[in-house]
């Protein structure tokens, strides 16, 4: 079944080469209006069994395939992408929900990621180190893991994909990829984009199903060897103990707070602010979780906040003058709603938004939200809210506001506003985040950078981002020649 929103693809499964179907199915939902765009399928345990064996064969193949050739078919992956391009960004924007210029950004973003990996695998390699014993040649290099277990979110689902696949395809390993039903059209079409561009058969292969029964016969498979996720912190510590030892890169949810002191541009802190809680509608793990605002500016700074929020333009995520869509599915639209009732009943000031707008054509159409008078009992700031609601709280003093920094339960991404730098390094070493951006918000990031959360916290294990994706992802061999006598 299909609708006309979406460019024509297939929706199957594609396991070692071949599209295939399942009789149970799921139907793809547009989170503007309701409607069913196609249907893909329920797959089972016994299907993720076959998509881990055609990796499993695949795998010696290409992890022998020499490296310049990984790149160059990196290269015309990224060639493919952006032919595809628009077609690709539509396919996205009907199904998450998020505006067709970030859809198309994201799209753009896809086809980089595999530029990035085709250059830097043809600059990784080993090293020679020193022995006590001089008869000894010692050596490393790097080799693929082997079957990689890739589950993937709804929020960004080509460009998630991506920061797992690209590096995976370019230092040899073979994947099992299976990504979030709710956005399975733009996976499945990206596959189809994959395949033109040549990649042999088996390996990549897509498995769609729910996450709970595919998702998991992948990480338990005895024939994958490691496990990539992205996705909510429950759901990684569950994935965390039923593939225990075997390596894994968990990115999971994040609540970052934004500290803007007496010094700060209030304008550039309310824009970055504004930026990170209303880009995607706030479905990004790396969002403003709150603003932590010295009591001298909390005013201004609220002011200029709800001033952000009336700039957004709700509405159609197709339509050229809209700047935030939907939220993507009743769970999330659901929690972003008790978030806020919860901090209104303990206490704090809505100064505009709050209210989701069904009249725009679904339920899931929630206002861009401010909320003043929060404090960090409160739901908005100890709970990843997923949504397009900016938090507000003041603190009085630097202690005061690196003591609410150490309370917050994730260590992804923390902003800094202050024109004293030394400041801002200090709280960069002291706050225990895999990201800490001086005068930039909590979602400034760059592909070739590392991105990751703190240890001890709930915002996982592991770097994405450039070589540090490529390195996670293959392991170092080392060798020894005894020298003859």
């Amino acid at each position: 079944m299909r609708n006309h929103c979406i460019s024509e693809v297939e929706t199957g499964n594609h396991i070692d080469g071949r599209w295939s179907t399942t009789v149970d199915t799921l139907p793809v939902v547009n989170p503007a209006n309701g409607e069913t765009l196609a249907t893909v399928p329920r797959s089972g345990r016994e299907t993720a069994g076959e998509a881990v064996a055609a990796a499993k064969a695949a795998a010696n193949a290409w992890a022998a395939t020499p490296v310049f050739e990984r790149a160059a078919m990196c290269m015309a992956i990224a060639a493919e992408i952006d032919a595809a391009r628009e077609a690709l960004a539509h396919t996205l924007s009907c199904e998450q929900g998020k505006v067709l210029a970030e859809a198309l950004g994201e799209v753009a973003k896809a086809a980089d990621g595999f530029r990035l990996a085709a250059e830097l695998v043809k600059q990784m390699g080993g090293k020679t180190l020193p022995a006590e014993d001089p008869g000894k040649l010692v050596m490393t290099l790097r080799q693929p893991r082997g079957v990689y277990g890739v589950i993937t979110p709804w929020n960004f689902p080509v460009n998630i994909p991506v920061e797992y696949i690209a590096p995976g395809i370019a230092t040899g390993n073979t994947l099992v990829w299976v990504p979030a039903p709710s956005t399975a059209l733009v996976a499945c079409a990206l596959m189809a984009v994959i395949e033109k561009a040549g990649l042999p058969a088996g390996v990549l292969n897509l498995v769609i199903g729910e996450g709970a029964t595919v998702g998991d016969a992948v990480v338990v498979h005895p024939d994958v060897t490691a496990i990539a996720f992205t996705g909510s912190t429950a759901t990684g510590q569950r994935i965390a103990e039923r593939g225990a030892g075997k390596p894994m890169l968990l990115e999971l949810g994040g609540n970052g707070p934004l500290i803007v002191f007496e010094d700060a541009d209030l304008d550039a802190a309310a824009a970055a602010a504004a930026s990170g809680a209303f880009f995607n509608a706030g479905q990004v793990c790396a969002a403003t979780g709150c603003v932590l605002a010295h009591a001298s500016v909390i005013d201004r700074l609220c002011d200029k906040l709800v001033a952000r929020a009336a700039e957004q333009v709700l509405g159609n995520p197709l339509h050229p003058a809209t700047t935030m869509g939907p939220l993507n599915n009743v769970q999330v639209a659901a929690k972003v709603r008790a978030h806020v009732d919860d901090a209104v009943a303990q206490g704090a000031r809505v100064l505009c938004g709050g209210r989701p707008r069904p009249d725009l054509g679904s339920d899931l159409f929630f206002e861009p939200t401010v909320v003043r008078d929060v404090t960090p009992a409160m739901r908005l700031c100890r709970e990843e809210t997923f949504g397009p609601v900016v938090p507000v709280i003041a603190f009085q003093d630097e202690a005061q506001a690196l003591e609410m920094a150490l309370q917050n339960d994730y260590g992804l991404s923390v902003g800094v506003f202050t024109k004293d730098i030394g400041r801002g390094i200090a709280l960069a070493k002291a706050i225990p985040a895999g990201i800490v951006n001086i005068n930039a918000g909590t979602t400034w990031w760059e592909i070739h950078l590392p991105f990751g959360g703190g240890s001890g916290k709930k915002s996982g294990i592991g770097r994405l981002g450039g070589m540090h994706t490529l390195e996670a992802m293959t392991e170092v061999k080392m060798i020894t020649v005894t020298l003859p006598g």
